[in-house]
C-alpha cells in the first residue's frame, strides 16, 4: 500500500491512499483520519485500507481523484519519536580519515544513533527556511522505517516484523553547528533542523525483492540545482534496520509511529557519488587536496528520488528550495 498525507489545516493532516502508479488517490474517510492513527490501530484498519488500495489500483473507485504531490505534508507530519542512525560505514570511514579521528573500537559492532526532533517534519515540496547560510546548509539522503508498538528487548530477528512502512528522507543539517554539539556530548540540537520526507510512505511489499535483509535495495538519486551528485544504493547498509531497531529497543519500548533512519546513504564505489555535500567535500579533500563544492545557499534546489529498475519512484520525489527565514 501507498499512503500520503494531505494538508487539511490539522496538525496530522488527512490520510489518503495512493495508487501504485501514483496517478490516483482517495481519502481514507471512515477508516482512519491520519496515518499516525492508522499505524496505532494497524491490525484493525489495515485490511480496510488494503481493500481500498486494491479498488483504487483496479480503477473501481468512481470518486478517485488525481494524486497531487503539491498538497502533501510529510507522511507523518509529527511522530512519537525520530531516531537517526549512521548505518553506512563508508560515510563514517571517509569522515574519520579526512579529520584524522581516533579509531572507534565499536565502529562495526554498535550502531551510532541519535534522537532527533519529531514534532515538525517537512513536506516533500515545501521550501526550507534557514536563518543564515553561514551555518553551512547541507542535505542528507536517507531511507527510514515506521514502526508498530515494540517491546523493550526486541531482537534484530524479531524487529523486522514491526516495520509497518518505509519512507525516504532528506535530513537537513547545519554543518557549522555540528562539531560543537558533538564535542559537548549531549547530541544534536541546533545542527539538525526539521527533517523532510518524500510524499509517500509505503508498505515493504511494494518494493518486492528490493526490500531484503532489512534494507532498501534501490539507488537514491540526488540532484543539486539539476545536477546529479549521487546515486548510492541502500543495500550497502552495514547494519540492517532490524539491527538498528533492536539497538534502540534495548532499554526502552518504542511507540507506534516511531521512525528509524538509516543515515546518509553512502557507497564505497566513488562512481556512486554522494548523498550529502559534506561527503562530497571530504572526497575532494582526500583526492584533490581541497574541498571545492560549496554548501547550499538561498535559491539552491535539492531533489531526491529512489528509483526502481523501471525508472519509477515508489516514494515519490523530494524537491525543495533553500530560502532565508
Amino acid at each position: 500500500m501507498k499512503f500520503a498525507t494531505y494538508h487539511d489545516g490539522s496538525r496530522d493532516g488527512q490520510l489518503w491512499v495512493v495508487s501504485r502508479d501514483l496517478t490516483l488517490a482517495m481519502p481514507a474517510t471512515g477508516i482512519s483520519a491520519s496515518l499516525l492513527s492508522a499505524i496505532e490501530d494497524w491490525d484493525a484498519v489495515s485490511p480496510r485500507l488494503a481493500s481500498l488500495y486494491d479498488r483504487l489500483n483496479a480503477g473501481e473507485e468512481p470518486f478517485a481523484t488525481r494524486f497531487e504531490p503539491q498538497r502533501c505534508l510529510a507522511p507523518l507530519p509529527r511522530a512519537p519519536q525520530w531516531l537517526d542512525a549512521s548505518a553506512f560505514l563508508n560515510h563514517g570511514r571517509l569522515m574519520d580519515k579526512a579529520f584524522d579521528n581516533p579509531p572507534n573500537p565499536d565502529f562495526e559492532t554498535i550502531p551510532l544513533i541519535y534522537q532527533g526532533a519529531s514534532d515538525d517534519f517537512r513536506g516533500p515540496l515545501a521550501d526550507v527556511e534557514f536563518p543564515d547560510d553561514a551555518l553551512l546548509i547541507d542535505m542528507e539522503g536517507e531511507f527510514g522505517v515506521v514502526l508498530s508498538d515494540l517491546p523493550m528487548g526486541t531482537t534484530a530477528e524479531q524487529a523486522e516484523a514491526h516495520v509497518r512502512l518505509l519512507v525516504q528522507i532528506n535530513d537537513w543539517s547545519l554543518r557549522a553547528l555540528g562539531p560543537r554539539e558533538m564535542r559537548a556530548g549531549f547530541g544534536f540540537l541546533q545542527a539538525k533542523p526539521s527533517t523532510a520526507f518524500a510524499p509517500l510512505a509505503i508498505t515493504p511489499d511494494e518494493l518486492g525483492p528490493h526490500w531484503a535483509k532489512g534494507r532498501v535495495n534501490l539507488p537514491l538519486h540526488v540532484e543539486i540545482n539539476g545536477r546529479e551528485v549521487g546515486r548510492a544504493r541502500g543495500d550497502e547498509m552495514h547494519f540492517s534496520f532490524g539491527q538498528l531497531i533492536a539497538h534502540c529497543a534495548r532499554t526502552r519500548r518504542l511507540s507506534a509511529g516511531t521512525i528509524v533512519g538509516s543515515g546518509t546513504v553512502s557507497n564505497a564505489d566513488r562512481n556512486a557519488g554522494s548523498s550529502c555535500i559534506s561527503e562530497i567535500r571530504v572526497i575532494e579533500l582526500l583526492d584533490q587536496g581541497a574541498a571545492r563544492t560549496p554548501f547550499l545557499t538561498w535559491g539552491d534546489r535539492v531533489r531526491m528520488e529512489a528509483r526502481l529498475p523501471d525508472g519509477s519512484a515508489p516514494f515519490g520525489v523530494i524537491d525543495q528550495s533553500v530560502v532565508r527565514t
